[in-house]
Order: structure tokens, then sequence, then C-alpha cells
């Protein structure tokens, strides 16, 4: 939507009122793409809260912890290290995640790490940790933030809510795509199963449960490209950013 650097410029200035905008949704949805762009257009952070979580599940995978174990898994959540900077590597990569001191950014899209996920972010213990850190950066303002809760409960008053969703399949396709792309094997039926697990345990979980906000714009990207979903949301955030 804004191409040159005199129009980014522009874009900025007159969305400047808003300071933080939560998008959520299920895995898969497109949100980190859409959550880079929005913060690349404006010249904000992005921060995709999903990643924390993901370090604590290969955290507990590397040092033995039972996934099945909370009070294990949340006291190493308190304990571990983790920090989310721009990227440092030119491989394609929207930020670099560090655990403990190491950079563990593609270890987290492991298959592993996305059949564990969504026992580890269920439990209370590990997602008051992750939220409090999620609260503090997110009080500095000018930020794009990325995950399933972020609307509902890490940031009730952001300032604009988007909630992206898609079929179950179309998500597949997409994560399917994604690990073939980076030279992973993949079957996409299994891909397809672990969605529909995984929307299962997010959306029936007793803390934090994915859902839309009540005040959120909710948009269906099954049949749009990345593109026409950032061209729209910024349209939203023009508008939404006006005095």
């Amino acid at each position: 939507m804004t191409d040159t650097a005199e129009d980014r410029a522009t874009y900025r200035r007159e969305t400047a009122s808003i300071r933080v905008i939560a998008v959520d949704g299920p895995a898969a949805s497109g949100k980190s793409t859409l959550g880079a762009a929005l913060a690349q257009q404006l010249g904000y952070l992005y921060f995709d809260t999903g990643v924390m979580y993901r370090a604590v599940t290969l955290a507990a995978l590397r040092r033995g912890v039972l996934l099945r174990d909370e009070p294990a898994v949340a006291d190493l959540a308190r304990d571990v290290k983790i920090e989310v900077t721009p990227p440092h590597v030119a491989d394609g990569r929207q930020y670099t995640v560090w655990l403990d001191g190491a950079d563990v950014t593609w270890e987290l899209r492991a298959p592993e790490v996305d059949a564990g996920v969504s026992i580890v972010s269920a439990y209370a213990g590990v997602r008051v940790e992750m939220v409090r850190q999620q609260r503090r950066i997110a009080g500095q303002g000018r930020v794009v933030m990325v995950g399933r809760d972020i609307g509902t409960v890490v940031m009730p008053d952001a300032d604009l809510k988007i909630y992206l969703d898609a079929g179950v399949e179309e998500r597949a396709r997409r994560r399917y795509d994604e690990l073939r792309d980076r030279g992973e094997p993949a079957n996409y039926e299994q891909v397809l199963a672990a969605l529909r697990r995984r929307d299962e345990l997010d959306s029936s979980r007793a803390h934090s449960p994915l859902r839309p906000a009540p005040d959120a714009i909710i948009i269906d990207s099954t049949r749009q490209a990345p593109g026409e979903v950032v061209d729209r949301v910024c349209r939203i955030i023009k508008q939404e950013g006006k005095p």
C-alpha cells in the first residue's frame, strides 16, 4: 500500500494515534506475515508472542522435562531467558529468538515443538509468566503483537484488534508448503491432523482460550493472498488512526 519512503513517512504520521495493534488467530492463518508487514509499514516493533511458548517447549524437550508435568514446565518458564530481536541473519527469518543466549529461531518450528507447544501454552503458570513479559514490551508502545490471546487477555485495551482466520485445509497447505520450502520432510495429512489437534487444544483450554475479542475485526484469509490482507488492514489502520 505504501511503496516509497515518503509514502511510508506520511502513513506513519496519519496512524500515529495507534500505539498497540493486536493480531490474533489460529495456527498458520497468516498472522506472522500480516504482523511483520504492518510493523514494517508503521515502523513499529514486530512481536510474535507465540515464539515465547515455543521457546519454553523447546527448552523442556532439551532438558528432558516432561511436557505433561505442569509444575516442572511452569518452573522452567520462570527460569529460562528468552529474547526476541530483529533478524541478525539474512535467511528469511522475521526476527531472531534467543534461548539462554543461543539462536533457536528455526528450531522453534520443528515438528516436535509443533506437537508440544499447545500443551505447554495451556498451563496457567507458563501463561502468567509470558503475559507479564509481553505486557512489559507492549507498554513501550509502537508495537504489533501477534498471538492467540493478545486482544482478549494480554492487551485487552489495544488500540486495534484484528482476528485473522482461514479454513483448516488452507492453513495446513500453507504450513506444508512452508516446511517443503525449508527442505524439511512433510506430509500434508499429518500436518492437517496436527493443526486440527492444535485448534482443539487452543480453543478448549481453560486458561486464555483462542477466540476473537468482542471488538476485534475478523478477517477470513482463506481466499486472499497475503498482500491483499495487508492492504485491507492498512486501510483499516489508516481509517482508525485519523483524529
